[in-house]
């Protein structure tokens, strides 16, 4: 007999999780940008998303050792992870600039702390398209000219 292990109430399964380059150039075309001195958060929030998806990218400007680049984003991830309940259903992807490497765990979640306080109160982007649609526009009788 088989059992399913314990669903972790902070996990971070594939599905919170941005994959591909278009889902990273989506955030970014779309998005609201929140800085901190030594990141910068990308947040899309939108209304047809159903729970915040999360993208760390840290380039080797940041820290040649990937041990180093490796650390920043378990951080981030794992900050994620506990705020992801109070945030709004969309994508966030986190630039992590050069100068993070030299700050310690507690000082990039102080970091990380107002950048998702800032993305709690954003509001979701309206749907793409030309003209909102008016109010009783189908009433209207067409004309016979």
């Amino acid at each position: 007999m088989t059992t399913t292990p314990p669903v972790k109430p902070y996990a971070f399964p594939p599905g919170v999780r941005l994959h591909v380059s278009a889902e990273y150039q989506a955030v970014f075309k779309g998005a609201r940008r929140l800085t901190s001195p030594h990141m910068r958060l990308h947040a899309h929030v939108r209304a047809e998303a159903t729970v915040p998806r999360l993208g760390v990218t840290v380039s080797k400007k940041v820290d040649k050792r990937a041990v180093g680049r490796n650390r920043i984003k378990r951080v981030a991830r794992e900050f994620f992870r506990h705020e992801m309940a109070c945030l709004p259903p969309g994508d966030y992807v986190l630039l992590v600039q050069p100068g993070a490497k030299l700050l310690s765990n507690s000082e990039i979640r102080a970091q990380l702390v107002p950048l998702f306080e800032r993305a709690r109160s954003l509001k979701p982007a309206p749907p793409p398209g030309t003209m909102p649609a008016s109010p009783g526009a189908s009433e209207r009788p067409a004309s016979d000219s």
